[in-house]
């Protein structure tokens, strides 16, 4: 087989030589051509020159261009993955630091709350010009894979107003079904699962085992276990007022509901530090430092990381290959897909972007009916889709007014923030990204005659109720000579 492939953010750290081996344990896929382009021309040539090294240990013909010109990299793409993160590691910072002055304590911040919505501006307005780019000059009928967060908001924006057909990935999923087969002292491959809701908020809705359904055992079983009664008490608590597990983090999933991170004298009961993921305070935004520092401190050493090797057994559970693989072979794929509701659930919104089952063969991603979700956990969804249809309309039109009515519905800021508090926080953000919002001028430059001016809302400074120190790179090298294992 040939056609091409492009990476739009091909930069990223984790994902890009992933996926690409993902792609390349498919053997129809060996003379593929891969695109690979992003804007920071330094990463870009750390992370190609990598990919091409694995592949010449796997002995492979396949071939990588790379370039920072987005429109040369999209010409004739038949596939195009986007693993963008708009703003970098700077806006991510302002996602963190200025909701937490107002009390919005967030461990992720990139899907919902604060944090996800602001991400949503910057994203859309990127995401929407990398679709005209699509339509201009990729092959016709292109499929764009979108990896970026937040996923919901980022696909629904595409699908409504980008003409390109695009589908949300994520693997949520995959590791819930993982930690639900644990508990129930089983093997993945002996409980067969079904999910519906939206991303970050779907819901195992059925879990079946030796020929019986055993979502009645799961708050039982979860309660019992060593590790998860510790490490996931905000999903088990929402499993047993809900009566479902969702697939999402102890962490993220604090954040995207009111109840949990409100009080900071409560966060930490509800957390657990052993992980940056189970709740810390910023903790991927520490995570994504410290990587960035160790990635770029390693690369720049003549030794290289050890090559992936192209196997079956080492490919991950990661959708995009798997869906490639299915509408170029034939060969049918099982997953669960981020993509317009449209009927698929039925007691949520027509518009809305829902992760349910879906399955892929040659024609195609193809969603069944699932009906309705649980009332409960519908209930859950919908107050996210809210705030979600608020940010994309925002985000396309440059909507100050939609952006602050936003963050006003978030579940997390309207537990913790009156009104004048959400109206001054915008305002802050606005200014402090303004770099990446081009479609909010007019809206920026009120906001700071707003903050220059006065009369401003109290703030205090805030590290947040369950923050830990960025490390250095001296500090993750002492570690790592340590306990090798441990690393960063």
């Amino acid at each position: 087989m040939s056609f091409k492939i492009t990476f739009i953010g091909a930069g990223s750290i984790g994902f890009t030589r992933r996926l690409l081996a993902d792609l390349l344990a498919v053997p129809e896929f060996a003379n593929v051509e891969f695109a690979f382009t992003d804007i920071n021309a330094r990463n870009l040539k750390m992370v190609t020159d990598l990919c091409r090294a694995d592949i010449a240990a796997n002995g492979l013909p396949t071939q990588i261009t790379a370039t920072t010109n987005r429109r040369e990299a999209l010409r004739g793409a038949k596939y195009v993955f986007t693993v963008v993160r708009i703003g970098g590691l700077e806006a991510f910072a302002h996602d963190i630091e200025i909701p937490l002055k107002y009390g919005v304590d967030q461990c992720v911040g990139d899907t919902l709350c604060a944090g996800g919505i602001m991400y949503a501006q910057r994203g859309i307005s990127a995401l929407l010009d990398f679709c005209r780019d699509i339509r201009e000059v990729a092959a016709p009928d292109c499929l764009l894979l979108n990896y970026a967060n937040p996923m919901a908001m980022m696909t629904w924006a595409v699908n409504k107003y980008g003409g390109v057909r695009c589908v949300g990935l994520c693997h949520g999923v995959q590791h819930g079904h993982f930690q639900i087969a644990e508990a129930l002292g089983k093997k993945k491959s002996e409980v067969d699962i079904i999910c519906a809701g939206i991303n970050h908020q779907t819901w195992f809705v059925s879990v079946k085992a030796d020929g019986r359904e055993r979502t009645p055992e799961l708050l039982a079983a979860f309660e019992r276990h060593k590790v998860y009664r510790r490490e996931e008490k905000v999903r088990i608590d929402m499993l047993r007022r809900f009566g479902y597990y969702s697939t999402e983090s102890n962490g993220h999933l604090s954040e995207y509901v009111p109840w949990y991170r409100k009080r900071p004298d409560e966060i930490k009961k509800w957390i657990d530090m052993s992980s940056w993921i189970l709740g810390e305070t910023g903790g991927y935004l520490r995570v994504c430092i410290e990587g960035r520092h160790w990635f770029e401190a390693e690369l720049a050493k003549t030794k290289r990381p050890e090559p992936l090797r192209y196997t079956a057994e080492n490919r991950s559970e990661e959708h995009g290959s798997r869906i490639l693989e299915a509408i170029e072979t034939g060969r049918v794929y099982r997953g669960h897909f981020n993509l317009p509701n449209r009927g698929t659930i039925t007691n949520l919104p027509e518009d809305a972007i829902i992760e349910a089952p879906g399955f892929v063969d040659r024609h195609g991603i193809n969603m069944p009916q699932f009906g309705d979700l649980p009332l409960g956990c519908a209930a859950v969804c919908n107050a996210s889709i809210s705030v979600q249809r608020l940010g994309v309309e925002a985000a396309v039109a440059g909507d100050d007014t939609l952006l602050r009515q936003a963050f006003m519905m978030d579940p997390l800021v309207g537990a913790v923030c009156n009104p004048p508090e959400i109206w001054q926080m915008v305002d802050e953000m606005l200014v402090a990204q303004a770099p990446w919002l081009p479609r909010y001028r007019r809206a920026i430059a009120a906001a700071k005659k707003r903050l220059a001016t006065g009369p401003r809302v109290r703030t205090k400074a805030n590290r947040g109720a369950a923050r830990l120190k960025t490390r250095s790179l001296a500090e993750l090298k002492r570690l790592e000579k340590a306990n090798p294992r441990a690393g960063h």
